[in-house]
Parts: C-alpha cells; structure tokens; sequence
C-alpha cells in the first residue's frame, strides 16, 4: 500500500458509532490486517497479521490484539453472542497457532481469521442494517 493511499484512506474514517460508520472501519483495518501488501514477485496479498507475526511472541500479542479490536465493536453494534464467539473462536485460534513458531507464521499466511470475522458482521449488517451496504463508495438503498 502507497503512503497516499493510507493517508488518504485514514483521513476517510468515520468515527461515529452508528453502523455504517462501524463498517467502514472494520472493512479498514481488515484490509490493513489481512492484504495491505503485495508479496513481490506474486499477487499474493498479505497484511500486518502476517508479517508483524513474524516477530516471535510480541508480533503475535499485537495482532491478536488488533483482531480482538474487531470483535469489540462487533460487540458494540449489539450482535448476538453467538456470533460473537465465533468471532473470538477465529481470533483465539489464529493466535493459538500463530504462537507456535515456523508452523504459525505459515498459518497466518492462509488462515485469515480478520477476514472471517469481516464476513460475520457483514452478513448480520446486511440482515439488520442494509443501509449500511455500499457499492464502489455508494450507499445502497434498499426501500
């Protein structure tokens, strides 16, 4: 990701508690998390999850913490608690074999649990908040 792409996307964020609001920042960080960059010599897009993973115990810790940060505002758009121990299932596996050294780095690199999570609160706003569905930046609206 281009230093003009992030500012300018960064100075896009909303930060209302409203849903649509919520949605922007999660489908952020998501990106951040899960395919802010191009694997050179690939098309393999990789985020912060992956490669701050790298680094043993620390990489870990953050981006757990990072993915928690996703089931929290799940939590505080009012969606049910089943989805939201799914949603810390995905987070708490990811950093269960995440820690494992070799092994969990090249499981982050395949199991995108931000990106999981990202599609369970998606669903749930497109069920209870269709307002908040966008298309190339345009709000749909569904009356």
């Amino acid at each position: 990701m281009r230093q003009e792409d992030f500012d300018r996307m960064a100075g896009q964020l909303p930060l209302g508690r409203d849903p649509a609001s919520v949605r922007r920042r999660l489908e952020a960080m998501e990106a951040l998390l899960e395919r802010a960059f191009v694997l050179p010599g690939t098309s393999y897009r990789v985020g912060l999850d992956a490669l701050v993973g790298l680094v043993p115990v620390v990489g870990d810790l953050v981006t757990t913490a990072m993915g928690a940060w996703l089931v929290w505002e799940a939590r505080n758009l009012g969606m049910p608690k089943f989805h939201l121990v799914r949603m810390g299932g995905n987070v708490g596996f990811d950093a269960l074999i995440g820690a494992i050294p070799l092994v969990g780095d090249v499981f982050d690199f395949a199991f995108r649990s931000n990106s999981r999570n990202l599609r369970i609160v998606k669903r749930w706003l497109d069920k209870h908040h269709p307002e908040t569905r966008l298309i190339e930046g345009e709000v749909i609206d569904r009356r």
